[in-house]
């Protein structure tokens, strides 16, 4: 039996709730509660985020289910005044968490759906200013949501559900999908760290933008200093031969962050499925289909290449299933040396009919 049930009631789930229950539920009442929303409600956000960043991090689980809630917050129960019969580390029954000799408050490490937040307190029990442990934030919170929606994804349903997405990123051009709305800092930097805090955006690209190259528009929507969403247009010059994975980065051009730096925008390009190529590194690869006769009294055909081009391809003699055509200089540029390709690589494929007449069968017995 838990302690308290508050947590789980957030969430609307049972105190036995499995780790995909916690993400529901946590899904179900942050897209509710989300300030971006017309139901929109930031306490209550804030609330919930709490609720799953300590209910999916099984050790503050463990606490919160046996202490309760300001025990989790605190990373363990309170001693008692001069007990002597704590266990090792001074909490009770020897709880884990506690800091060297004894202090439970040490140090603080914050993990779960936000990522990792260090927190260092001192050795007297609390850190500056009296607070014995980290007050959960509305920048928390929102951390908290876009770790989530970047690991765990929105789905298709919940595109664009905010509208003008709260630091989130929006198509203006181009051809460019939406993101998903309503994810802020994706990368925030530790306490006490140099690391720069990022948000990181997948960005879709066609095969074909990746060989002719381009510029895309995306139109943001972040926090200024003063607190206050503005948009804001970013180009992106898409360089003929780009890869999956090529990141593109806007520096300062995210959220201002409450110490007064703003965040990086990156763009990580992915490469959206083709209908009849696919890339091989340079390689653009391509199967040609060919009927049981094409393949053994020849075949004549066309094949449009990436660009529009046309180029024939014929053999007038018996060929094999899986054999292959190579034209040089047909495939994708090459980025990192301007003016060279890869290849187009076409691979035979040969359709056998399913059956055969007896008369079909005969011929093809007189034959061989």
């Amino acid at each position: 039996m838990v302690k308290e049930n508050k947590l789980y009631d957030l969430l609307g789930v049972k105190p036995d709730a499995s780790d995909s229950e916690l993400k529901k539920g946590y899904r179900k009442q942050a897209l509710k509660y989300h300030p971006d929303k017309p139901t929109g409600n930031t306490e209550k956000f804030k609330e919930i985020s709490e609720a799953y960043d300590i209910l999916s991090d099984s050790d503050k689980r463990h606490i919160y289910d046996t202490y309760g809630l300001e025990a989790a917050r605190r990373g363990g129960p309170m001693p008692e005044p001069n007990a002597g019969g704590a266990g090792a580390g001074g909490f009770p029954g020897g709880f884990p968490g506690a800091g060297a000799g004894g202090n439970p408050f040490a140090s603080f490490s914050s993990g779960g759906a936000g990522g990792p937040q260090s927190f260092q307190f001192s050795s007297s029990g609390g850190p500056a200013g009296g607070n014995p442990f980290h007050a959960f934030s509305s920048n928390d919170a929102f951390n908290i949501f876009s770790h989530f929606t970047q690991s765990e994804g929105l789905g298709s349903d919940d595109d664009d559900i905010f509208g003008s997405p709260r630091g989130g990123f929006s198509q203006f051009s181009g051809g460019m999908p939406r993101r998903p709305g309503g994810f802020r800092s994706g990368g925030a930097a530790r306490a006490g760290s140099p690391e720069r805090s990022t948000v990181t955006v997948k960005l879709p690209v066609t095969l074909e933008d990746l060989y002719t190259g381009g510029t895309k528009k995306m139109k943001i929507r972040r926090r200024n200093k003063s607190g206050q969403s503005e948009e804001k247009i970013l180009q992106i010059s898409i360089k003929p031969g780009w890869k999956a994975g090529t990141k593109i980065t806007f520096s300062n051009e995210g959220d201002v962050l409450p110490d007064g730096s703003a965040q990086d925008v990156v763009f990580v390009v992915e490469e959206k499925p083709h209908s009849r190529f696919k890339r091989v590194d340079n390689d653009l690869t391509i199967d040609l289909k060919l009927s049981l006769k094409e393949a053994l009294t020849g075949f004549s055909r066309i094949v449009e290449t990436l660009d529009g081009k046309k180029l024939k391809v014929e053999n007038k003699n018996p060929i094999n299933p899986g054999h292959v055509i190579k034209f040089p200089e047909r495939g994708m540029p090459i980025s990192k040396r301007p003016g060279q390709k890869g290849d187009l690589v076409i691979t035979i494929k040969v359709e056998f009919p399913s059956k055969l007449t007896d008369a079909q069968r005969k011929a093809i017995e007189d034959a061989f």
